[in-house]
């Protein structure tokens, strides 16, 4: 007796869905790629219960006559290829054939649908049709999907808990509408609205739409191009940031992806301009020929795979860089009108899901400003010539930590270890760039020990230390001596600086000369500069604050916290209640 055979279809089904429905994010952001290749204005997306009671996803886009509406719940069965070509020419968001029929395998589905011509009514329960009929012409196609996972319990029950999966729908239409700004998108959970666009095409008006006015006067406009690819799109301030990388978003020829490689290198374009483990906000549209990308890697699309990965990555990095070194970065405080809300947690998923949402608003004391949308896009990008800070005089210095500075315009406080940690480190990057026979003789020569497992990769990397002009010797079991050192080391902290760059040699593993000279400017940097605690005199500071401005990023220490805020006077006026 034969053992294997043919799998029935609807067992097909579920099992294609475990790939593809994941999670009720996967649901509402397959039916949203499809209005969207369906040329839709406007998508409506409803939520009951967070999408465990019904998705419903309404467009108006070219929708479909009856016979295209029954063969979109067959598996394989797709518009948008036909031959092997096809597949390195994808130029829409889904291809696969396997989304409709695999959610239909594992709920209540519902499908209205029209091209004018002819409506059409689908009737699906567990991939199975019940129900065929003629229905209105509405131009477009709605798609419900009731009680998701009914017959596939386990699947239920391992779902996140409901604020979760809402959070991770709200984050994928967020980005769809960032995608494509023509298109309105509007959000509904439970009857309350949580995202609205116009459609307009303004791309400044979806960010404000889901992060607010303060995010949208601090993002930067970027552009540029090589052979192969064309980047546009913006990035935030370095004082715009979150906390996770969730708001990096990656648009690739319309299709929002994610790519950890493409998301390396914008985070070291904005390196030591950000706290440690701290993300900016980024809008980035790549476009390029569709050979030189691979959308075919998993069911979901989401990830992607770049031909020539080297040259996007250095085009992205070198756009960003150029960007934030053109800002003036000196965060200023203000007094702002607070918004307190509080939303209910949701824990599980058979409670029933009520967002009670309550504001308290505290009224601002002075004139409401207003954020003008209408503004050509170069109004909203950074100017050619690099912006400086007027000369900052030291009137005092609180707690031993911080300056406090003046010009006739602003209010400053420099935090003094991060000010001379910004000008040590530009100092020892520049050093350790130069091509220099320097070196200081050592009276008495350093001793270093190091582990076995240390001292094997430290011999693999001597190499190293001679680039850097130290002078060693292999001088007994698993040790080394130092006979001298590059000048610009210093002479204060000798043996310690040694160990850190010798620590860094032996954990660095694919070498590269930049990033190896970043880490140990880094290193030393923090080493050799000034602490908070540490009493400086006005005419040290006065020097300080001269050396620091004359950086090329004077903001920010090589860690990415700020080395420099600010008060306007106004700002100081309005605390005083001086104005009103």
């Amino acid at each position: 007796m034969a053992n294997i055979k043919v799998m029935d279809i609807n067992l097909s089904n579920k099992i294609a869905a475990g790939e593809v429905v994941e999670t009720l994010m996967n649901v509402v952001k397959e039916l949203v790629e499809n209005s969207i290749d369906a040329k839709a204005k406007n998508i409506k997306i409803e939520l009951t219960e967070c999408g465990v009671k019904q998705i419903r996803v309404v467009d108006d886009g070219i929708g479909m006559d009856k016979e295209d509406a029954t063969n979109c719940l067959k598996r394989h069965a797709t518009s948008k290829i036909y031959t092997d070509d096809d597949l390195f020419h994808i130029n829409t968001l889904g291809f696969r054939g396997e989304a409709l029929p695999s959610i239909a395998s594992v709920s209540k589905m519902r499908i209205e649908t029209s091209d004018e011509k002819e409506g059409t009514l689908i009737e699906v329960e567990g991939g199975i049709v019940k129900n065929i009929c003629s229905n209105n012409l509405r131009k477009g196609t709605v798609v419900e999907v009731n009680n998701l996972f009914y017959n596939t319990p386990a699947r239920l029950k391992y779902l996140k808990n409901l604020h979760t999966e809402l959070a991770n729908i709200i984050s994928y239409i967020n980005k769809m509408a960032l995608c494509y700004p023509n298109i309105r998108f509007k959000l509904i959970n439970n009857d309350k609205q949580l995202l609205n666009t116009d459609g307009s095409g303004n791309i400044l008006k979806v960010i404000n739409s889901i992060y607010g006015l303060d995010v949208t006067k601090k993002m930067i406009k970027i552009s540029g191009e090589n052979d192969d690819y064309e980047i546009s799109g913006y990035i935030s301030y370095p004082e715009v940031n979150r906390s996770s990388r969730n708001f990096i978003t990656l648009l690739v020829n319309g299709r929002y992806v994610r790519n950890n490689e493409i998301i390396k290198t914008i985070l070291e374009a904005y390196h030591t301009f950000l706290p440690i483990n701290r993300y900016p906000v980024v809008i980035l549209n790549i476009e390029t020929d569709p050979w030189l990308i691979d959308v075919n890697v998993h069911p979901t699309k989401m990830d992607i795979k770049f031909s020539k990965q080297d040259e996007i990555k250095e085009l992205i990095y070198s756009k960003i860089s150029e960007a934030l070194k053109k800002l003036v970065l000196v965060p200023e405080i203000k007094t702002e009108e607070k918004v307190i809300t509080n939303i209910d947690k949701i824990t599980t998923i058979n409670d029933k899901v009520e967002f009670k949402e309550e504001k308290e608003i505290i009224k601002p004391e002075y004139e409401e400003v207003t954020f003008d949308f209408n503004i050509s896009e170069e109004e909203n990008s950074y100017t050619e010539e690099k912006q400086t800070v007027k000369k900052i005089i030291p009137v005092g210095i609180v707690h031993s930590t911080y300056i406090i500075g003046e010009n006739e315009e602003v209010m400053y406080i420099i935090d003094q270890h991060a000010a001379q940690e910004r000008i040590n480190y530009e100092r020892y990057l520049k050093e350790l760039g130069k091509e220099t026979s320097e070196y200081t003789e050592l009276l008495l020569p350093i001793k270093l020990e190091f582990s076995n497992d240390e001292y094997i990769n430290l011999k693999n990397k001597f190499s190293i230390l001679d680039k850097l002009n130290i002078t060693y010797e292999e001088f007994g079991i698993n040790t080394i001596i130092i006979r001298s050192h590059p000048t610009w080391l210093g002479e204060k902290y000798t043996t310690e600086k040694l160990r850190k760059i010798i620590e860094i040699i032996i954990n660095e593993k694919d070498f590269s000369k930049e990033k190896f000279n970043e880490k140990i400017a880094i290193t030393l940097a923090c080493k050799m500069s000034i602490k908070a605690n540490d009493y400086i005199s006005l005419e040290e500071a006065d020097k300080l604050i001269e050396k620091l401005l004359s950086c090329n990023n004077p903001y920010t220490c090589p860690h990415g916290r700020p080395t420099i805020i600010n008060y306007s006077y106004y700002e100081l006026e309005k605390l005083f209640k001086r104005v009103m």
